[in-house]
């Protein structure tokens, strides 16, 4: 908690110091904003995703006769919208689907099924480019999502207690780095993201022999910060970098750019999506 409200306050702190508004951070990629779904789709971020590196996903239509079915076992259902892994659950039956599927309430969040990833390790890649009015150099970080357990296709996350965290920056080099920035610059536009991706290995990443499982454009955390033992002195030096850059990416967004009304509508499919999950599993 205390490293969350040290990012806001920073990310604050930062915006003024630029005479910045704070509250533009919810127009940082407000482009890819579905103001019909008002949600950022996982459908619409799976089309960014160039095809070597996208997992087969669609929408699960529960239990019309038209309904998609998965060619194979097991496979990812999740809600079109969500964070932190809440609502993800790993399917390995056609019964279990079928299972999942009765239960759900007529009005309940949308559901796709995603093809499971064959990479061995997970990777997740936060990023945050650099600002083009004075040519700010970008913060990424590269860290690998672990799991405690004998699964060896967990739904990772935080409220997953086998998940921890190790960083990967010291066993990668400037041109490494350089190249990894180079390689996820090319899904989509982002001021702001986070990618979960899927290697045997981070040469195997290197070598974008990987796939992308899920990218999270709205308030992202960096993972980075929740490896345990990472003195506070650490952390909050990447938090102020981090957030002097957004900062300046803020200032960067142009006056053209539409406004939308993303964090209140946001906040809505929260809690709906929360009130829904809570009615499933009761």
């Amino acid at each position: 908690m205390l490293i969350r409200i040290s990012l806001v306050l920073s990310y604050i702190f930062w915006c003024c110091r630029f005479l910045v508004a704070p509250w533009k951070y919810f127009q940082l990629n407000a482009n890819y904003f579905n103001q019909d779904l008002h949600i950022f789709s996982k459908l619409d971020m799976d089309l960014l995703i160039p095809e070597q590196w996208r997992l087969l996903q669609f929408l699960d239509k529960g239990e019309e006769a038209a309904a998609e079915q998965p060619d194979s076992y097991p496979v990812f259902l999740k809600p079109e919208w969500g964070q932190n892994s809440q609502g993800v659950c790993r399917i390995d039956s056609k019964e279990a689907l079928q299972e999942h599927r009765s239960k759900r309430p007529t009005h309940g969040p949308r559901y796709l099924i995603q093809a499971a990833a064959t990479g061995k390790r997970e990777y997740e890649i936060f990023f945050i480019p650099g600002a083009t009015s004075n040519h700010s150099s970008a913060i990424i970080s590269v860290t690998e999502t672990c799991n405690s357990s004998d699964d060896e296709m967990p739904v990772n996350g935080i409220y997953n207690s086998d998940t921890y965290y190790k960083s990967c920056m010291d066993q990668l080099t400037t041109e490494q780095i350089q190249k990894i920035e180079s390689i996820f610059s090319q899904i989509g536009q982002f001021r702001i993201a986070r990618f979960c991706a899927r290697a045997d290995s981070l040469t195997a990443l290197l070598n974008e022999q990987f796939s992308i499982v899920e990218i999270n454009v709205y308030v992202p955390m960096p993972l980075v910060l929740l490896i345990q033992d990472t003195p506070l002195k650490t952390q909050l030096k990447f938090v102020f970098a981090s957030m002097k850059q957004l900062a300046l990416v803020t200032k960067d967004i142009p006056a053209s750019q539409p406004v939308k009304s993303i964090f209140f509508q946001k906040l809505q499919s929260a809690r709906l999506l929360k009130s829904k999950l809570k009615n499933e599993l009761s």
